[in-house]
């Protein structure tokens, strides 16, 4: 199943994703992949990252952005308007136990980047990172953060991060993923205009439908 959510408090997302998570361990729920834009929102994994958010609770109050610590992995990453969130919540065993979890985050990036090229973006992956990433003014630039879990069930939550037309100054509140010296990209700094968010959302579902044999039912017979 695909669900868009349109714009949803990351805290209200992440409520979802557990009771989906929990029916599709149980067998009562379809495999579903959310499809979604969160409000200004900084999130910091299990590796922490508080130290890494360089803004002042007043600028965050200013700003209207919620700081929050979550169960995936990885450091502060930033959410928020223009940004395609895309949650898939699967049962990794379903993959003949060939994708565990670096293997997951592999997979992910190869979603990313093959969508990415259906909409005339060059991107690739990054020794030693994860995500998608592009040749910028700066070097190396992240387009796509990825941070996942999976739990002791093979459930995942969490999922990939899409900066179509974020506004990235909100990065510069923060040390990204605690990445110092690598920059922050757009698809619509990349091209100069991006496509419109719908059709960002139907791209990377048929691909993620393609390298993981997920069903569409909304597309015919993809």
């Amino acid at each position: 199943a695909v669900q868009d959510l349109g714009v949803i408090a990351y805290a209200d997302a992440w409520d979802l994703q557990n009771s989906i998570a929990a029916e599709v361990a149980s067998g009562h729920a379809a495999e579903t992949l959310l499809l979604l834009e969160h409000p200004h929102t900084y999130t910091c994994g299990r590796r922490g990252g508080r130290d890494h958010i360089l803004a002042t609770d007043e600028q965050l109050r200013a700003e209207g952005i919620v700081v929050l610590d979550v169960d995936r992995g990885g450091d502060v990453t930033y959410h928020g308007p223009g940004q395609l969130v895309a949650y898939p919540i699967i049962n990794l065993h379903h993959y003949g136990g060939s994708i565990d979890y670096p293997g997951y985050v592999r997979t992910l990036e190869r979603v990313l980047i093959g969508a990415l090229g259906d909409m005339g973006v060059e991107a690739h992956t990054l020794k030693d990172f994860s995500g998608a990433w592009v040749h910028g003014p700066s070097g190396e630039e992240k387009i796509a953060a990825i941070g996942v879990r999976v739990d002791g069930r093979g459930i995942t939550t969490h999922g990939i991060a899409l900066n179509v037309t974020s506004d990235l100054r909100f990065f510069g509140y923060i040390v990204p993923c605690g990445i110092t010296d690598k920059g922050v990209s757009s698809m619509a700094q990349v091209l100069g205009s991006a496509p419109s968010m719908f059709e960002v959302k139907d791209t990377f579902a048929r691909h993620f439908a393609d390298v993981f044999g997920f069903r569409l039912p909304e597309s015919g017979d993809a």
